[in-house]
């Protein structure tokens, strides 16, 4: 048995013991996900459009983490036209950007790897720095979102006729709470995965400007500050939804009453 497999029947095991049947299906939601990022890739490599390509995948892995959270279905709706709209505007901030920070394809750092290697792949390597940096924001987009709409629906629960306005408020509030921790994690994430990165700058004595200004380096910071824009405006948007749908189901009972 491979170690990946024997960390995975672990994580498995743990997810069901300690999450139920939510949990599992967090877990087939993993194994989906991996499938279509996997297709997706495939897709890229044979010419597909890679944008058309990433935002496909990107609506469908939202679709199976929000939808097999375990969370009401009128919650996981909310919290998916959420996500959509902050996919859509991190879509048009995206695309710009990688075209101006000019930080796709390889840097000197990889120069080793790729020793003996064709990098003539056929592919427009801004646009797979696009997708790329699209597929890290989703992780962070549902996060949030499912964060802030479950949230909500507690405190509906607790208080039904609490206004629109209130709950938007309550939204915002709850949203600035998970600022911080994600934040952290987005860090910690950049920090823990390009750790030999950094040893490499400091053996070799790169100057700050020589790190900052680094392909290599400036490509993953560069997704990080992306994830957490989206953190950001998802917070806004998903209070706003969750407060326009509270005040719909409101007008509905007033409607049903007077009738």
């Amino acid at each position: 048995m491979s170690t990946i497999v024997a960390l995975g029947l672990l994580l498995l095991g743990l997810m069901v013991i300690v999450g139920g049947k939510q949990g599992f299906q967090s877990f087939i939601s993993l194994l989906l996900n991996f499938g279509f990022l996997f297709f997706a890739i495939v897709l890229i490599a044979f010419h597909f459009p890679p944008l058309l390509v990433t935002i496909i995948t990107g609506v469908i892995i939202l679709a199976i983490t929000i939808f097999l959270s375990g969370t009401s279905d009128e919650t996981s709706q909310i919290a998916f036209v959420a996500s959509l709209f902050v996919l859509g505007l991190l879509i048009l901030l995206i695309i710009p950007v990688e075209h101006w920070a000019q930080v796709q394809g390889f840097g000197l750092e990889d120069s080793d790897d790729l020793e003996g290697m064709s990098i003539l792949v056929g592919i427009n390597y801004v646009k797979v720095a696009t997708t790329t940096a699209i597929l890290s924001t989703l992780g962070a987009i549902a996060e949030a979102t499912m964060a802030v709409a479950s949230g909500l629906d507690e405190i509906v629960e607790q208080h039904p006729k609490i206004t629109a306005q209130r709950l938007f408020n309550d939204g915002i509030t709850v949203g600035k709470q998970i600022i911080g921790t994600t934040l952290n994690t987005l860090f910690f994430g950049l920090f823990g995965g390009s750790l030999s990165l950094f040893i490499w700058f400091a053996g070799l004595n790169y100057s700050f400007g020589s790190i900052m200004n680094d392909k290599v380096f400036a490509a993953q910071f560069v997704i990080i500050i992306f994830s957490l824009i989206g953190v950001i405006i998802t917070i806004p948007i998903t209070s706003l939804v969750m407060a326009q749908q509270h005040q719909r189901r409101l007008k509905r009972k007033v409607n049903d009453h007077d009738k």
